[in-house]
């Protein structure tokens, strides 16, 4: 019997898909989640290759997999996996989760250079000003000679450096797990952050969420950032401890452009919507025309390898090793 893929895009809606598999839309909608799963689209014990619905809780996400007992591969389409990872010892074991690396990093890179911009620039006031109708001019800095920090050298990471390149920044340092070259400059280790961190005049968090980086902006690392400057966090929003930055952020000392928070949503009357100098976008790094056509290339890639027996690409672990 032909195996199940489910898709949370119709699969007549991509090109390149092979004809191996029997393939169940399964976007993560109203229904299946909270009603025992009488809307889901087949019968979760025949899926073999589940590509985890983008943008829906957890619940949408979760419950359908965790009924899947015949189920190899485990496809996101989110750059973390912090979500799915935290249920991955209740799979079977050998089941391979993968991310989706070289989707999101241009739609992402592009907004940690417009949250840079408009934060450094002095957009959102410009914006409440012409609510108002005030002609409010001024002085504001410019991210040409500026010291960049990108914690996170990754794919993301990598591909906010290709879009600073243009700006004319004194410096970009690389910061990631551990150390290593590449063609542009070292990388180095998070263990050089105390030393990094005093010269940066924009900090842009790229890293992913997880136990080492969770909390990793606390309250020594922004006592480290110098007078001035700017945290950018187009990562996860637990990277962050909410409470330091609310206090660095309070006194004026720094400033932060956030298109993640902890908590998030974040909820009415947080201290951090109203906070000097904090501009907050509500997690659309990832949520832009470039996704569509991104996230199909993947889903094409890595079927037509699963099919034909060959090792995936993005894969973060198999389950039981």
């Amino acid at each position: 019997m032909t195996a199940d893929v489910w898709l949370p895009i119709p699969a007549e809606e991509i090109e390149g898909l092979p004809d191996t598999f029997n393939y169940r839309f399964w976007d993560g909608g109203p229904g299946g989640e909270d009603d025992g799963g009488r809307d889901y689209p087949a019968d979760p014990r025949d899926c073999v290759f589940y590509v985890v619905p983008y943008m829906r809780p957890a619940s949408a996400k979760i419950q359908p997999m965790l009924a899947m007992p015949g189920v190899q591969v485990v496809q996101t389409l989110t750059a973390g996996v912090d979500d799915v990872l935290a249920t991955a010892s209740r799979l079977p074991a050998g089941v391979r989760l993968c991310n989706a690396r070289g989707v999101h990093e241009a739609s992402t890179a592009e907004l940690a250079l417009a949250l840079t911009l408009a934060s450094l620039r002095g957009i959102p006031g410009f914006v409440r000003a012409q609510q108002t109708g005030i002609w409010q001019s001024g002085f504001h800095p410019a991210l040409a000679d500026k010291s960049v920090l990108i914690v996170g050298y990754g794919a993301i990471g990598s591909a906010v450096e290709d879009r600073l390149v243009p700006f004319e920044c004194a410096r970009v340092a690389r910061v990631a797990r551990s150390a290593r070259d590449t063609e542009r400059g070292p990388v180095h280790p998070i263990s050089a952050l105390p030393q990094l961190l005093p010269h940066a005049d924009v900090v842009i968090l790229t890293t992913p969420l997880t136990p080492e980086t969770r909390g990793l902006v606390n309250s020594g690392f922004l006592a480290s950032m110098k007078d001035g400057a700017l945290l950018v966090n187009v990562a996860r929003g637990a990277v962050v401890d909410t409470k330091a930055l609310l206090a660095e952020v309070e006194s004026g000392r720094i400033s932060a452009a956030l298109d993640v928070t902890d908590p998030e949503p974040l909820p009415p009357g947080h201290p951090l919507w109203t906070a000097p100098g904090v501009l907050i976008s509500p997690h659309v790094g990832g949520p832009t025309s470039a996704f569509l056509p991104r996230a199909k290339r993947l889903i094409v890639a890595q079927l037509n390898r699963f099919a034909a027996g060959e090792p995936l690409d993005n894969v973060v672990l198999t389950t039981g090793q």
